[in-house]
């Protein structure tokens, strides 16, 4: 990011959790103004587009505590891995949530979701050519419960905007898996591009 004239006076760190910390800085603007901004430091994730020869995306349908049921989501899941890759990441959360390997992993997007109040940073994967994980992996809490389908790539940006889908990374990374597939993927970068 580029420098926004913006200057950190003062930092403390008033909660740190095994995901997140909160963190709260007292800043000066360029006009010399003093305020106190509260944001979350997250670890970082990783989303996956999995889509197989038929051209239908794999969701998992997960429970969300802090929403109080459950959400259609991609194959997701946190950076909190020391050393690995973010597409090392990615084939892991596959195998993970959806018993599936990939032979292709392209780098699809990268967003920000909530940047006013996090800076949590997500990278979209987009997985072809899948096949079955050589063993299933054993799920626990949330994840126990998870079910895994398959939908036309259509059908699930439809289910964008019939309200059926609303995790904003799964919105995202649909809605940029259709586009670069109606640009016949020359969008796609690799998927160790720099972040």
């Amino acid at each position: 990011m580029e420098d926004s004239g913006y200057r950190v006076v003062r930092r403390s760190e008033p909660f740190a959790g095994r995901v997140f910390r909160v963190r709260s800085d007292e800043i000066e603007t360029p006009a010399g103004e003093r305020t106190r901004r509260d944001y979350l430091v997250h670890v970082g994730a990783v989303g996956v587009v999995a889509l197989d020869e038929r051209e239908q995306v794999v969701l998992v349908r997960q429970y969300r505590h802090a929403l109080g049921g459950e959400l259609w989501e991609l194959p997701a899941g946190l950076v909190d891995v020391p050393g690995e890759t973010l597409p090392e990441v990615a084939a892991r959360e596959l195998a993970e949530e959806t018993d599936l390997t990939a032979c292709r992993l392209d780098l699809l997007i990268d967003l920000h979701p909530s940047p006013g109040v996090s800076d949590e940073r997500i990278r979209i994967f987009l997985a072809r050519e899948l096949a079955p994980a050589p063993q299933p992996h054993q799920r626990v809490h949330e994840e126990a419960t998870m079910t895994v389908s398959r939908f036309p790539l259509d059908q699930a940006v439809g289910m964008i905007f019939d309200g059926r889908i609303t995790n904003g990374a799964a919105v995202a990374g649909l809605l940029a898996a259709a586009r670069a597939r109606d640009l016949a993927w020359a969008p796609l970068r690799p998927a160790d591009s720099a972040p």
